[in-house]
């Protein structure tokens, strides 16, 4: 069975016009081609048989010819007695339907017929018969024995089912085109894009086109309130946040105003996640742009804070659209979180058919397969499982925000155990 709608539908229109094509070409052959054919031939049969048993009865071949003569044109026959007659096999055409049916039923009903030409005329049917007198020559029109001109019906039925086949095609492409744009919109908004869709065809059609629209836009303004309401909180925290570092600059107690500042300072890489997880790629606009550059970008960044840092690039990948700003910020997410539980992180590009998959291994504790699923959700923590031994606490949204924007791109996120460093493997796979 084809795939796609499309293929599916014209299937389900062809077949049941090919059936009855063959049904009709079958019991048409069988009926014009056989039945009327051996109904023609015996007609000329009975003739034949009444010309040889007159041309028997007369006593010599001047009467014989003589008699001949006389109903050769009502009967449409042309005969002649044939001196030094040789046998001869039956002659005819591949393409002759109707010849292997005429010669059966000549030699059926006159045994002692003999070869039966249909080719060197095709409009007629030339053997030769024993009598008392000799070899007879007859020729008789081949419109005796069979139908005129039979392919006339095939050929008209060919033609027509042809013709409304082709309308039928332009009919149901045109039928199709709404559900196929309808398609492309709802996956360009799974990949994180914006495409123009008008609901139009069919009313059910216009239906689902308009109830995507209408659940497209409840899904914008939710994430629209969802960053304005995160964003809001947030840079409402900067200020108080301000005021207390400014106070603190002026106390005289070193050591309480260093510990205070090393709290403000969390508070602060708090917001900042919350602001990143609450931006996504809202303000990122979507780009032809080189993924290699993406990964090299991310990579060189982490190695100049002095992070052994590794990347496995192919020789060439196309450039394709992406959220550019969001991806680096993913792997930024991914590369920062291997370092803060390891002390090595691998990056790998993966070019497949349909996706891009951007691999980060580390050599950490890893994350255990019960826990996977929780890991990347928002603001959970796996501390029993994958201690820090370089920094505080995070926010448990590293992983989040890789997931988030993975989503947007119409990809995943994978955890698993790298095979290579022992530690934890996140595959991003994005829609390509």
């Amino acid at each position: 069975m084809p795939r796609t709608l499309y293929g599916r539908a014209a299937l389900i229109l062809v077949m049941p016009i090919v059936t009855i094509q063959l049904v009709v070409s079958i019991v048409f052959i069988q009926r014009h081609y056989e039945d009327v054919t051996v109904q023609m031939t015996g007609n000329v049969l009975r003739e034949l048989t009444w010309v040889v048993e007159q041309v028997d009865a007369q006593g010599n071949i001047s009467g014989a010819e003589r008699f001949l003569q006389a109903v050769s044109v009502p009967l449409e026959f042309e005969t002649g007695f044939q001196p030094g007659y040789r046998e001869a096999a039956d002659q005819s055409v591949f393409y002759d339907l109707t010849a292997p049916i005429v010669i059966a039923s000549l030699r059926e009903g006159l045994p002692q017929i003999g070869g039966v030409d249909l080719r060197s005329n095709k409009n007629q049917v030339q053997f030769a018969l024993p009598t008392r007198h000799g070899m007879l020559n007859v020729r008789f029109p081949r419109s005796r024995v069979s139908a005129r001109n039979p392919h006339q019906l095939l050929v008209l039925m060919m033609f027509t089912s042809l013709l409304m086949t082709v309308v039928a095609y332009i009919f149901l492409r045109n039928q199709m085109r709404p559900i196929k744009k309808l398609a492309e919109a709802s996956e360009a908004f799974g990949k994180g894009q914006w495409k123009e869709y008008t609901p139009r065809g069919a009313t059910e059609v216009r239906a689902a086109g308009g109830a995507f629209l209408a659940m497209r836009s409840r899904i914008e303004r939710q994430i629209e309130q969802r960053t304005m309401m995160l964003s809001g909180v947030s840079h409402d925290l900067r200020t108080p946040i301000t005021r207390l570092k400014l106070s603190l600059s002026m106390m005289e107690d070193e050591e309480e105003a260093g510990a205070m500042q090393d709290d403000i300072a969390d508070m602060e890489r708090l917001i900042d996640s919350f602001l990143n997880f609450a931006r996504g790629d809202a303000a990122d606009e979507i780009a032809e742009c080189d993924p290699v550059e993406i990964v090299r970008d991310s990579v060189e960044k982490a190695r100049r804070n002095g992070a052994d840092v590794k990347m496995t690039l192919p020789d060439y990948v196309p450039l394709t659209s992406l959220r550019p700003q969001a991806i680096a910020r993913a792997l930024d997410n991914l590369i920062g979180n291997g370092l803060r539980y390891g002390s090595k992180v691998r990056v790998a590009l993966l070019m497949h058919d349909r996706s891009f998959v951007f691999r980060v291994e580390d050599n950490g504790p890893g994350i255990a397969p019960e826990d996977r699923a929780e890991a990347v959700k928002p603001f959970v923590r796996l501390e029993p499982s994958r201690n820090q031994n370089k920094s505080s606490a995070g926010t448990g949204l590293g992983l989040a925000i890789a997931f988030d924007i993975a989503r947007t791109h119409g990809g995943s996120l994978r955890l698993g155990e790298s095979p290579a460093l022992g530690g934890l493997k996140v595959d991003l796979i994005v829609a390509r």
